[in-house]
């Protein structure tokens, strides 16, 4: 059967409103970086980032976390025979969809750093701080930070997030930016430690959040290779952010290249496209393994 054109198409995600509870989130095989999407496809990056975010939604409705953190996940169901007619018949979408809960989405995204790494490095060459963190001076691209620190941005449907300090999150959503806070630090702390048992760092993640009522719900996609850097514990590249796990990889290759990250993209070559398809796929296995 040929399925209707999704309701909304993001960059990497297509959407599907059921009804007013609950809608179908397709994870496609387009892949983007620094906002832009790219003309090739990775083939089973769908699947991949699907069972990796499930695989972490049931393992934190079985985690240790306080009841105090007081929030829920939006994962209704990943099984095909589950989903409304008519996307229960549509084979596509099994193993690359899931049911949810619609909620009132949270237009910050919620980051997490473990390691400096990324854009805050980048600024703390600059100015020896990130955003309203006093970093220790001396620290080097890859180095482990003190302790995990809390770094919202924005959230754009269409171009660029943009950091910014907790205060301006604070005066934006008043008390309910401190419980977000609370619940990213204590996943990230959660995740770091089953990964830590697989030999792999989590250098830092992203998490996003709506509101069911006055309910906190975690949505989208949770601790992914498009959503989190990580790094094998025992690496001993000279690069120490490079890796084979995660999405950085591409951003590495497309940062050689003089493109200005800004539409259109550049190709990419197909050796690129099929190392990307296999990190893809090494990180779903080394991840899932470290949740069994």
């Amino acid at each position: 059967m040929i399925l209707p054109s999704p309701d909304y198409r993001g960059k990497v995600r297509d959407i599907y409103y059921i009804d007013a509870d609950r809608m179908l989130l397709v994870a496609s095989d387009r892949i983007s970086a620094f906002d832009v999407i790219f003309a090739e496809r990775i083939a089973g990056k769908g699947e991949a980032l699907t069972a990796i975010s499930c695989a972490w939604f049931k393992a934190l409705r079985q985690s240790p976390l306080p009841e105090s953190l007081d929030f829920q996940d939006h994962l209704i169901t990943d099984r095909l025979e589950d989903f409304p007619e008519p996307f229960c018949q549509e084979e596509a979408l099994r193993g690359q969809s899931v049911l949810v809960q619609r909620c009132q989405r949270i237009d910050f995204e919620c980051i997490v750093r473990g390691y400096l790494a990324g854009s805050a490095y980048k600024e703390y060459r600059r100015s020896g701080k990130f955003l309203d963190h006093s970093l220790p001076a001396g620290l080097g691209a890859g180095d482990r930070l003190p302790v995990p620190i809390f770094t919202p941005t924005t959230k754009a449907d269409n171009g660029h997030d943009l950091p910014i300090e907790r205060r301006a999150m604070q005066k934006e959503l008043g008390p309910l930016a401190e419980r977000l806070e609370t619940i990213s630090l204590a996943i990230f702390d959660f995740a770091a430690g089953k990964l830590a048992r697989q030999g792999l760092l989590l250098l830092d993640t992203k998490f996003e959040f709506g509101l069911l009522g006055e309910k906190i719900v975690l949505i989208d996609e949770i601790l992914t290779p498009d959503s989190s850097r990580l790094r094998e514990a025992d690496d001993s590249s000279t690069n120490p952010l490079s890796s084979k796990l995660d999405k950085q990889f591409l951003r590495h290759y497309l940062e050689g290249l003089n493109w200005n990250k800004e539409p259109p993209p550049p190709p990419l070559p197909p050796e690129i496209v099929e190392e990307t398809r296999q990190l893809y796929q090494h990180a779903r296995k080394r991840i899932i393994a470290a949740l069994s």
